[in-house]
């Protein structure tokens, strides 16, 4: 569908994520509560706006992703293409929901920690030169420097031995020894 606004929001999940297959696709499905907060400055305290409710959907490997890693009241960041849909309630009455379709999905540290592990992905598109490996988070010691270029080149990145054997996009992005960042 064209035209989709895509939204970013930062949520808490309702609810663990439902893993369920849809034709020869899986899709999770959730939902995020977004409560703004304000500062009173008569009261000076924070106080808690009315929390909206989201529900998400995220297809394909992003479906696994999300119900392996992310569980009720997780605080999450979500990105996708809002829609809106109708359906006809029990009543009789006819009722309008917003639908996030999720694009990408992760974990805010702005409370939380989180170790991250990169997965082959199982639907086709690009595969890491070694799948099994990866890069799993945290923090890496760098190994032993290599000595400055003997051409006082400026270029501090240039003598790096922090990601891998070359400096070439495909070799830093596009395998696994990769050192962390």
């Amino acid at each position: 569908m064209a035209n989709e606004p895509v939204i970013t929001v930062a949520g808490n999940l309702t609810r663990d994520p439902e893993l369920r297959t849809v034709g020869s696709r899986q899709v999770a499905d959730f939902s995020i509560a977004s409560t703004p907060r304000t500062f009173n400055r008569q009261t000076n305290q924070w106080e808690d706006g009315e929390a909206m409710f989201l529900d998400c959907s995220a297809w394909g490997d992003l479906a696994q992703h999300v119900q392996q890693s992310l569980a009720k009241g997780m605080r999450v960041l979500v990105q996708g293409r809002l829609t809106q849909r109708s359906y006809q309630a029990k009543d009789g009455s006819t009722r309008r929901v917003f639908q996030l379709t999720v694009d990408e999905i992760g974990p805010s540290l702005r409370y939380a920690t989180a170790q991250v592990q990169r997965q082959a992905r199982q639907s086709g598109g690009f595969q890491p030169a070694a799948a099994q490996g990866g890069y799993t988070g945290g923090y890496s010691a760098p190994q032993q420097q290599q000595a400055a270029p003997a051409t006082g080149s400026a270029d501090s990145w240039a003598g790096s031995s922090n990601y891998g054997a070359s400096n070439s996009f495909d070799s830093d992005f596009g395998s696994d020894d990769v050192a962390a960042f």
